[in-house]
């Protein structure tokens, strides 16, 4: 899981740095603003999941479906460049790799099988009866 963690990181910070590049490069875009936020937020969350903060897989696998989805309302499929179907396959690698590691994470948290606590209340309560 840390490998899958580390690649989604590293992809974050690369499309970060990738979008921020983009939204340097042409400023008079009229995908200044947004170009510019979406670099700023992606960077953060890659550098927050090097640190593994809790949230960062959670906001790993929300913040790059929003441009997936709004996608087909707002690119023009005519003019698309090779820059966006680069980000959009990004996008799409990273929200599959915070979905393992959010299923991941959720198996771990299940609660103990139900045998252990039959067992340890067999252990703790019925002995004791049976043996007095």
């Amino acid at each position: 899981m840390k490998t899958i963690r580390f690649f989604a990181a590293g992809l974050l910070l690369l499309t970060g740095i990738l979008h921020l590049y983009l939204a340097i490069k042409a400023p008079a875009d009229p995908n200044f603003v947004p170009a510019l936020a979406f670099g700023i937020v992606y960077f953060a969350i890659g550098v927050f999941l090097i640190l593994k903060k809790r949230f960062a897989i959670w906001l790993g696998f929300i913040i790059p479906i929003i441009p997936l989805v709004l996608s087909p309302f707002m690119v023009d499929f005519k003019n698309l460049d090779a820059w966006t179907i680069i980000l959009f396959a990004i996008d799409l690698v990273v929200l599959i790799c915070c979905l393992i590691l959010l299923l991941k994470k959720i198996k771990l948290l299940r609660p103990p099988n139900t045998y252990n606590k039959i067992n340890r209340f067999v252990t703790v309560f019925a002995k004791p009866l049976l043996l007095s």
